[in-house]
């Protein structure tokens, strides 16, 4: 399997990285093990950011190849791929970020509140099943006394 970001500002790369590998392993893998192999990759990923001289404000793509063996993920760190773009030198770049930023930060609101709604319709169904049981045992008992 192969886990890419997509760009990201390299300060928000961390979270990022976690968020890709939950969709990606989903159903697959223990939460945990995701929580510990993502922090076991960022860490990587930090040293090479380092190495690299990458500031918080560039933008990077990561992509990284890892297998799924006796449900622990193992990274093939030959295949880490971090391409990084200086913001002093891709200020275009830097400018489609904060774009990209907005609309996702718009698009999680927009999932609270589907998520609000979806929660508020349960709640709902659980009150309708509630009082269609509360008839049935209502009718049961009128049939009952009828009987007598």
């Amino acid at each position: 399997m192969k886990l890419s970001t997509g760009y990201v500002r390299a300060s928000g790369y961390a979270h990022k990285v976690r968020r890709v590998l939950f969709a990606l392993v989903k159903g697959k893998v223990e939460p945990k093990e995701v929580v510990r192999a993502s922090a076991e990759l960022n860490q990587r990923i930090f040293e090479e950011f380092q190495r690299l001289g990458v500031a918080k404000e560039d933008v990077v793509r990561i992509t990284v190849e890892f297998t799924i063996e006796d449900g622990k993920i193992v990274w093939n760190y030959d295949s880490l791929n971090i391409e990084v773009y200086k913001k002093s030198e891709e200020e275009k770049l830097a400018k489609a970020m904060e774009e990209v930023e907005e609309r996702e930060r718009e698009l999680e609101e927009k999932i609270k509140a589907i998520e609000e709604v979806a929660l508020n319709l349960k709640r709902l169904t659980d009150e309708l099943l509630e009082r269609i049981e509360e008839l049935k045992q209502e009718h049961t008992s009128l049939k009952l006394r009828v009987e007598e």
